[in-house]
């Protein structure tokens, strides 16, 4: 007996399944921005060191990530690498890793920018009263850096959150593969289902992404607003 689309949702335990593979694409997006956001700090800190060849070694990783895309780089990791070395890693683990790695790499270019878009007074100012190189960091770029990084911190997170989508690719259990798994079984009986699962898929993206969103327009309206006054 046929059932209509939205019965798809209803049925069983469907819709929880689908909230279990959202939790998971949270998951993996909020965990790896956190080490992502850490360690790109602290590679855009050291990237402003007057330090040629460690320099040239960083950009090289940001042009890395940045050249090669996402699908890549997560079938490089779980498939390619692991057999390579004998490892027998979790695709979860595995995305986790590569999502950070890619967002440190994006995250230090952010930073790098804002230190050196801080004013060279800021810099003297600091300098004159005797504070090293890790002293100016700390009590007087940073502090200014920060406010300036945010906007360009939050738009990378919502990027980061999109391209969750490609985890399927390495068999996670995402909120894509279980919602395409749960239409390939309905699919006789509830043909117009993948309709159903694909909206409420997409209401949970936007659902996420939209405030940040606002909020990343928010942050960079005050700061025009702040450089006008």
């Amino acid at each position: 007996m046929a059932h209509s689309g939205i019965d798809v949702l209803t049925m069983g335990s469907n819709f929880w399944r689908l909230l279990g593979g959202l939790w998971i694409t949270i998951r993996i997006a909020l965990v790896a921005s956190i080490i992502g956001i850490l360690l790109g700090s602290l590679l855009g800190i050291l990237r402003t060191l007057p330090n040629r060849p460690l320099r040239v070694v960083l950009r090289l990783y940001l042009e890395f990530f940045r050249i090669v895309p996402t699908v890549v780089l997560l079938f490089l990791f779980y498939y390619i690498l692991p057999k390579q070395f004998n490892l027998n890693l979790p695709a979860n683990q595995v995305a986790t890793l590569v999502f950070a790695l890619w967002v440190a790499a994006e995250m230090s270019d952010i930073v790098r920018g804002a230190l050196q878009s801080v004013s060279t007074h800021q810099r003297e100012a600091g300098q004159a009263i005797g504070l090293n190189y890790w002293q100016l960091q700390r009590y007087v770029l940073i502090p200014q850096a920060w406010p300036l990084c945010l906007p360009a911190t939050v738009n990378l997170l919502t990027r980061v959150v999109k391209t969750t989508s490609l985890l399927m690719l390495i068999s996670v259990m995402d909120v894509i593969n279980i919602g395409q798994q749960i239409i390939e079984a309905n699919n006789k009986t509830a043909p117009n289902g993948v309709f159903w699962i694909y909206g409420i898929i997409f209401l949970f993206y936007f659902l996420i992404n939209y405030p940040l969103s606002r909020w990343a327009k928010h942050l960079t309206q005050h700061q025009l607003e702040a450089t006008h006054l």
